[in-house]
């Protein structure tokens, strides 16, 4: 199946390319399995999580099912309609579960997030889950968190500059203002903020708690203390 095959709609042609494909799907027909009607379903950002959404929708169309979803991201939205599967508001209700991916995950089960720039919509999903599928490859654990990817985190545009000179504080390395690929400066968010990439040589626990303390700090990628169950 190419990757065209399976755009969110004939208007919002993503993903443009997907890595190991026929991998991915035979992890998202595994996970769609775990549906049942009159579920609610929560769909996080990322290609595993893309991919599980389409597997979902199609097993609801041939079966029947009865199944709404709750999306992080425009792109698993729009899909979602594509697909004709009732959207749920998201952070709206409980879901039974959800599907998400990751950038890093560490030894102690934290994990980097973001990438997509869906961080906040993502949290709000992984907190109203009752139970979370990760849906990762080999190549994403990391024996320490930061290795291969900054932390993002959504910044209130106004409080940009004052959260430069924080992240100096905690000694985080190099940071920057996420720019857009298909827009001159930078990435503006769902929510009209902007994201600030910041590089750490060690991330202690507690960074998290530490960052969403600092005013116009709406989220953070750093993921801790959630339970979720390998995929």
């Amino acid at each position: 199946m190419a990757d065209s095959d399976i755009y969110a709609s004939a208007l919002l042609r993503y993903p443009e390319t997907i890595s190991n494909l026929e991998e991915k799907q035979e992890v998202a027909a595994r996970i769609a399995a775990e549906a049942q009607d009159g579920q609610a379903i929560g769909i996080g950002s990322g290609s595993n999580a893309y991919l599980t959404l389409w597997a979902i929708g199609r097993r609801a169309a041939e079966q029947g099912l009865n199944i709404r979803v709750s999306t992080a991201s425009l792109e698993t939205e729009t899909a979602a309609v594509t697909l004709g599967l009732a959207l749920m508001p998201l952070g709206s209700t409980e879901v039974d579960w959800g599907v998400d991916g990751a950038d890093e995950v560490d030894p102690h089960n934290r994990l980097i997030k973001g990438r997509g720039g869906a961080l906040f919509k993502e949290k709000i999903l992984w907190k109203t889950a009752r139970k979370m599928y990760l849906a990762v490859d080999p190549s994403k654990y990391v024996e320490r968190l930061g290795e291969k990817f900054p932390v993002p985190i959504e910044v209130y545009p106004a409080a940009a500059a004052l959260l430069s000179r924080e992240l100096t504080r905690l000694s985080s390395r190099e940071h920057s203002l996420r720019l857009g690929a298909g827009k001159d400066g930078p990435v503006i968010t769902e929510a009209g903020n902007l994201i600030i990439d910041a590089w750490f040589d060690e991330i202690p626990f507690g960074l998290h708690a530490e960052l969403k303390g600092l005013p116009g700090v709406i989220e953070t990628g750093l993921f801790e203390g959630f339970e979720f169950e390998v995929l």
